[in-house]
């Protein structure tokens, strides 16, 4: 292995043979009266669930980027920012909208400040373009930038758009179903769960997607991310639906906080329409789907607009595939889910217009672009959407300017809290945006 493969980094090797010169060595376990400490992930656990044989001891809940263990220690060399600068550093050619200057100028104070900031913007504001001027200024400090989301899908989204925006940057890319070996680079894109194995390694982190699954009130990644940042490093986090603990950390001013509540192209978000469908499921039995679903999504295609149909649950992918394919023989679709082998390469054919829609289960609540399409929710008020998530999923419309609005539909077995508060978190948004339109005489 490079030397550089340990900057700012803790690397798993086997307790034994001689340490390159060089490499620091830390434990990786630390063993109390009862219970061991992993300090990989932070997780707590009773010595009896982390028995290995004679007296030697693993952690059980981080297992899957390679078992930590008393057998093994953490190789780490420290940060050293060994970055050739290439000019220009920034060769993204868009412009921003005054409002998105506005707040691009005070992120980009941020990561110089180094603070911990929030950027709390509406889906679809263009929060990718206003983090350039920071990202741009920071890679020119000489300093080591992450950018982190908890899916896999955000990642591989933003990393081609860093690529062109920083042409002569070197960027990595890390996630779990990666195939390339790592490599040391200034700009590192990865899933949060990677940031497990960096180690006071960023002068400036970005955490994309804040709110989402699995990062949300996750002990173990947010210990991840204190670890990944330098003593002194800023962090910046995204998001258009901030959670409890951001809005503590507002509260409390141990966040700045940027607001933005109109999108790049200065439309208000789609307005989410709300149906009743009772008993839905009970058409699926008979391989069909409600007349007025079936109306609705014909609507979409005979006007040439794709859309994406998100239902509850994978056991309902089956079942509403069958439904829909009776009804639209002609189309081309897919189904997707979180564990489906082939959900990144179905994803990219649906950027790539090779189908008509996709029918999907949350997974892609967040961090999908596919322009001048439709949204519907068969089954919106079934627990497993949050509000939040609702307000995501809504927020995949309207995203082209060729096509700013959309249609938004919700259908709803009964009524539901989490839909009500869906809604009105869309229309407090559009209220406070269109306000702001009216300020600034934003057309």
């Amino acid at each position: 292995m490079d030397l550089s493969d340990y900057y700012g980094r803790r690397i798993l090797e086997r307790r034994v043979g001689q340490v390159p010169a060089g490499v620091q060595t830390f434990p990786t376990i630390e063993i109390g009266a009862n219970t061991i400490r992993c300090y990989r992930c932070n997780h707590i656990t009773p010595k009896m669930k982390a028995a290995l044989p004679e007296n030697e001891y693993y952690c059980p809940h981080c297992i899957n980027l390679g078992r930590v263990s008393t057998l093994t220690r953490f190789y780490h060399v420290p940060e050293p920012n060994q970055f050739k600068i290439n000019y220009p550093v920034l060769t993204w050619s868009g412009k921003l909208s005054a409002l998105q200057q506005r707040v691009s100028e005070k992120v980009c104070r941020g990561m110089t400040a180094h603070l911990h900031q929030l950027l709390w913007a509406v889906t679809g504001a263009g929060k990718t373009e206003m983090m350039f001027a920071g990202i741009a200024a920071a890679i020119e400090r000489g300093e080591r930038i992450g950018i982190a989301s908890p899916r896999v899908d955000v990642c591989l989204e933003l990393f081609p758009r860093l690529k062109a925006a920083f042409a002569n940057c070197d960027i990595a890319l890390l996630h779990g179903r990666q195939e390339l070996p790592y490599h040391y680079a200034q700009v590192t894109v990865c899933t949060t769960h990677q940031l497990l194995k960096f180690y006071h390694a960023f002068d400036n982190l970005i955490i994309d997607e804040v709110d989402a699954f699995p990062y949300a009130a996750n002990d173990a990644l947010l210990y991840a991310t204190r670890q990944s940042l330098k003593e002194n490093g800023g962090c910046l986090y995204l998001t258009a639906t901030p959670g409890d603990v951001l809005l503590r950390e507002i509260k409390r001013q141990r966040l700045t906080v940027s607001y933005l509540p109109l999108r790049y192209h200065g439309y208000l978000l789609p307005r989410i329409i709300v149906r009743l469908m009772f008993e839905w499921r009970k058409y699926l039995k008979k391989d069909c789907l409600p007349p007025a679903v079936i109306r609705q999504l014909q609507r979409s295609l005979e006007s040439h607009h794709r859309f994406l149909l998100f239902i509850p649950h994978v056991t309902d992918l089956k079942s509403v595939e069958l439904a829909i394919r009776h009804s639209f023989a002609e189309q081309r679709f897919a189904t997707v889910h979180a564990n489906d082998s082939e959900r990144l390469l179905k994803v990219q054919k649906m950027r790539d217009g090779e189908y008509d829609f996709l029918i999907t289960t949350s997974i892609l609540e967040r961090g999908v672009t596919f322009p001048e399409i439709d949204v519907y929710v068969l089954g919106a008020d079934d627990p497993v959407f949050s509000s939040s998530a609702l307000v995501q999923i809504a927020g995949r419309a309207g995203r082209a300017k060729s096509r700013p609005d959309g249609t938004v539909i919700f259908w709803v077995n009964s009524n539901s809290h989490r839909v009500k508060q869906a809604v009105r978190q869309v229309n407090y948004l559009n209220k406070k945006g269109q306000k702001l339109k009216n300020e600034l005489s934003f057309v």
